[in-house]
């Protein structure tokens, strides 16, 4: 049964539920109103022909009595309809189980309806039996009913109308998305679904279009990733391939120039799978990770010393801007050496000559702020925003240059900060350089005393303390 049989069947269903509940209690309370309404008129309509008598003939005998006691017909069970008392309580009309001559009982005078003439009792009407004739109740309670029925058939199928059609309005959306899923199921990227609404059903389908949207991209970048690793493999296997092909053969003399080409080339394929690697670790999150406190200074100043040479030959500066009384970071030296070669070395790779690269440090909220500046020709919003993607790479004129790199670097550099409690961002705006910033938690004064006491515990053989307080700091210092 699909959904919109399903909600449109609910519609139905309510309505007619309170529907019926409308026509029980109604009809119950419109047959009592009504057996009340007919009693009182009935009584008034008799107390008024008896008083009429009694008024006419000057007390309860005369010649009009016998069509007075005519009204008084039998019911279907032989009791009459009404009876009379006089002002003595006694009975003149016998009926409903009271003879003629005999005394009333006093609780039947206390329900009866008084009889006046000139504002004077003169009589007691008994009504035992209240309420018209059961067969007017009953045609009465069957014309509520049938208007009840008609009613009930006349909202059910304005329900059943609104129902489909308001299921259908609620169920398009989904349908569309459903027969959208199934098409990017088998393939087809690309679909995306009209959002028509601002509710819930139209964020979900501007959700889907978002979804759609990624995995277009995701598929786009890693088709261009893995046309990207062919061509950085092929490079290099192509280069070596053709060397020892020229060596095997006699074309090339063996010489010192042809053997660094070959070991050029087989760093480059290393370089390259070692990436690959560091990435796949990082995903699978068992990248190792051996932290300990260090001084931002020396990391950025072993950064600075390891790029200076290659920085020379494009009349790059490289500065160091440092402020003072920093706390420590606890991080790897080598992993975090390796994302602040990763950022200068883009740096480097997109800055002009007599450029400038700033490297500098300072206190943030977070912790600690390593930053790598430079004066190259900026980044795009859709650069800074994909900037630390797989292969990414924001200038394509430069994308295969010798330097050009694999794509790989940023997002390494990503997944190392990550891998120790850090974070990382880029700033750019065209024109203006790039600015990339690590942000890394302090390690103060008051956790290294917690580990120096941790130390001596563990040197005085409270092995277990010592673990304890180790957990417990490490855990606050990540907590904070």
């Amino acid at each position: 049964m699909s959904l919109t049989v399903k909600l449109t069947l609910a519609f139905l269903l309510v309505s007619l539920a309170g529907i019926a509940l409308v026509a029980l209690f109604a009809g119950a309370v419109a047959a009592r109103e009504f057996d009340s309404f007919v009693a009182a008129q009935n009584e008034e309509l008799l107390v008024n022909q008896l008083a009429a008598f009694y008024e006419e003939n000057g007390g309860w005998r005369g010649r009009s009595l016998p069509p007075l006691q005519q009204l008084n017909q039998r019911r279907p069970d032989g009791a009459r309809l009404f009876a009379v008392a006089d002002e003595r309580g006694v009975t003149v009309i016998p009926g409903v189980g009271l003879r003629a001559g005999r005394a009333v009982p006093p609780d039947a005078l206390k329900r009866g309806a008084p009889i006046e003439v000139n504002g004077r009792q003169v009589g007691t009407l008994i009504l035992p039996f209240p309420g018209p004739p059961r067969l007017i109740v009953n045609e009465v309670s069957r014309r509520i009913n049938r208007a009840l029925f008609f009613a009930a058939l006349g909202a059910g199928s304005v329900a059943l109308l609104l129902g489909f059609i308001l299921s259908r309005t609620l169920t398009r959306p989904l349908q569309e998305i459903t027969a959208a899923t199934q098409k990017v199921a088998a393939g087809d990227l690309s679909q995306e679904v009209p959002v028509r609404s601002d509710d819930e059903l139209g964020q979900l389908a501007a959700s889907f279009n978002r979804m759609s949207r990624q995995l277009t991209q995701s598929r786009d970048m890693r088709r261009q990733m893995t046309a990207d690793i062919a061509h950085d493999l092929r490079t290099p296997l192509s280069l070596i391939l053709g060397h020892t092909e020229a060596l095997r053969d006699g074309v090339l003399p063996p010489s010192q120039e042809t053997f660094d080409v070959l070991h050029d080339e087989a760093k480059r394929l290393d370089r390259l799978v070692t990436d690959l690697r560091t990435l796949s670790l990082a995903d699978a999150g068992e990248l190792s990770v051996a932290a300990r406190p260090v001084a931002p200074q020396l990391l950025l100043e072993r950064a600075i010393v390891t790029h200076t040479p290659r920085a020379e030959k494009k009349r790059i500066a490289l500065t160091l801007e440092v402020e003072p009384d920093l706390p420590e970071v606890l991080v790897d030296p080598d992993r975090m050496g390796q994302v602040l070669d990763n950022l200068v070395e883009n740096g480097i790779r997109y800055t002009p000559e007599n450029g400038r690269i700033t490297l500098s440090a300072s206190r943030s909220e977070y912790g600690v702020r390593l930053q790598v500046q430079d004066t190259g020709p900026g980044l795009s919003p859709e650069e800074v925003e994909h900037v630390f993607d797989r292969f990414y790479r924001g200038d394509k004129s430069r994308q295969r240059q010798e330097d050009g790199g694999s794509g790989l670097g940023l997002a390494i550099a990503r997944s190392l900060v990550l891998a120790q409690n850090g974070r990382i961002r880029a700033e750019s705006q065209l024109g203006e350089g790039a600015t990339f910033i690590v942000e890394l938690p302090g390690w103060t004064e008051s956790w290294q005393s917690r580990i120096r006491e941790a130390e001596a515990d563990i040197q005085a053989g409270r092995v277990k303390r010592a673990t304890e307080q180790t957990i417990d700091t490490i855990l606050e210092w990540l907590d904070e």
